[in-house]
């Protein structure tokens, strides 16, 4: 089995393929599977990617096109393209992927590429283009093999092959009547080993779970992944059958959120993509960057009111750095396991209560140990009991609030409505050093001088 995935010496290798003649290049790419291919193509010159994709048969070129990531631009790669080859290609993508790369042009290219195709071809991907991408509608592909309920055994089968020559591959047999109405699914396996005068309406499983053209693409994503579904239909309020979206289009939708997700956690925002430049980096992390010098100054101001208590014990200085990188560091922990819970289930009132409770614990616990073996240090470096009582209280409450505020903002900004991630590691940070300081110099100012 191929892995997919290039390695340097394969790099090399198309590499010097493309700085030679069609014919070595040609022979070369045979070696290749498109989506390794797609990946060749993120460091390679526009003009390389179209000589490659003109020298590709229509099938591979599609796929190759289709695998491309969304930071390559497979659509300015399709206009480059002249006119017949890129609807060949277009015309052999799936409904879905078409729409996908189309939907990334100006209106006006839009109308130009769908003024070449087919007439089905360019109604469907049109009727596409009307949904919000990240929504089922904008997902889902209306190429899917569907029988009328009233079919017998024999015509059911005759019907499926039928349909099957103009899709490249379907996991899922759908159901409707007369009026296209859906009305379920039936397996391949219950049609073969149904009896000869068998009807569908005998085999139909009623029961199916199902998703409107609005439904938000991560809600999707969460019914395929925890029915184990191979597709899932997309119906309308009037019941009629509208498409199908598949597991493999959810994967994309996972690593996508995901990407997201982790990005907003650590500051970044989701506007900067992955291959973006440096321009387009500075423009999305400056702000961030800003906001945490916002918030580092209330830090400093802890540390200037307490400026006279450092002055008459320089050592806690020392302790400081510890004490704000170690509930840094737990609140980070707790909000990427929140903001994961959240992400996953849709969480009760009583299961955010328990999970707030289990971050305070787990702060109480990893507080007490690491702040014993702090305490350990600053008796025996030293010499001074009470210094390690006074970091040993801050350590283990500075954790205690670090997954308290790590569990519950994000929880917080879930109840009102605000993307539980924004809760990023810059503001939670801000309540750890701010209260890691507090406890540290007010308690060593009470107890030490």
């Amino acid at each position: 089995m191929q892995s997919f995935e290039l390695d340097k010496t394969d790099v090399s290798k198309l590499k010097h393929a493309i700085s030679g003649d069609n014919e070595l290049l040609k022979a070369t790419l045979e070696e290749y599977h498109a989506s390794e291919i797609a990946i060749l193509f993120e460091s390679i010159s526009s003009e390389d990617r179209e000589r490659i994709i003109n020298l590709l048969a229509i099938e591979k070129a599609s796929e190759v096109i289709s695998e491309m990531s969304e930071e390559s631009h497979p659509e300015e790669l399709l206009l480059q393209l002249h006119p017949d080859k890129r609807t060949e290609i277009v015309e052999e993508l799936d409904y879905d992927d078409a729409t996908d790369i189309i939907s990334q042009l100006e209106e006006h290219e839009q109308k130009e590429i769908l003024e070449d195709l087919n007439e089905d071809d360019a109604t469907n991907i049109r009727n596409l283009l009307t949904y919000d991408e990240e929504t089922a509608g904008g997902l889902m592909n209306t190429e899917f093999i569907k029988i009328n309920l009233n079919l017998t055994k024999k015509d059911a089968i005759d019907e499926i092959i039928r349909q099957s020559e103009e899709i490249e591959e379907f996991y899922t047999v759908f159901v409707v009547d007369d009026e296209n109405n859906f009305k379920g699914i039936v397996s391949l396996k219950d049609i073969i080993k149904a009896k000869g005068n068998a009807k569908i309406t005998q085999m139909v499983n009623s029961d199916v779970v199902y998703v409107r053209p609005e439904t938000d693409q991560e809600e999707v994503a969460k019914l395929i992944s925890q029915y184990n579904l191979t597709s899932i239909p997309v119906i309308d309020a009037n019941m009629k059958l509208l498409g199908r979206v598949t597991f493999d289009d959810v994967i994309d939708v996972l690593e996508d959120e995901n990407t997201e997700d982790i990005l907003k956690i650590s500051g970044v925002s989701e506007d900067e993509q992955l291959g973006g430049n440096w321009i387009e980096a500075v423009k999305s992390r400056l702000p961030w960057l800003i906001l945490n010098l916002a918030t580092a100054f209330l830090a400093s101001a802890v540390i200037r009111h307490y400026e006279s208590t450092i002055d008459r014990l320089a050592v806690l200085s020392a302790y400081m750095v510890i004490i704000a990188g170690m509930g840094g560091n737990a609140a980070t922990q707790a909000l990427a396991v929140t903001v994961r819970r959240i992400s996953l289930y849709d969480l009760t009132d009583s299961q955010a209560y328990r999970t707030v409770l289990k971050e305070f614990t787990v702060g109480l616990i990893n507080g007490g140990v690491t702040g014993l073996i702090v305490f350990m240090f600053a008796y025996f470096f030293d010499g001074n009991q009470m210094l390690g009582l006074v970091i040993f209280l801050a350590m283990t409450g500075n954790l205690i609030i670090a997954g308290v505020t790590g569990a519950s903002i994000p929880l917080f900004l879930k109840r009102i409505g605000i993307d539980p991630a924004i809760a990023s590691s810059i503001i939670i940070t801000t309540f750890t050093d701010v209260f890691g300081f507090l406890l540290l110099l007010g308690l060593a100012s009470k107890l030490l001088l």
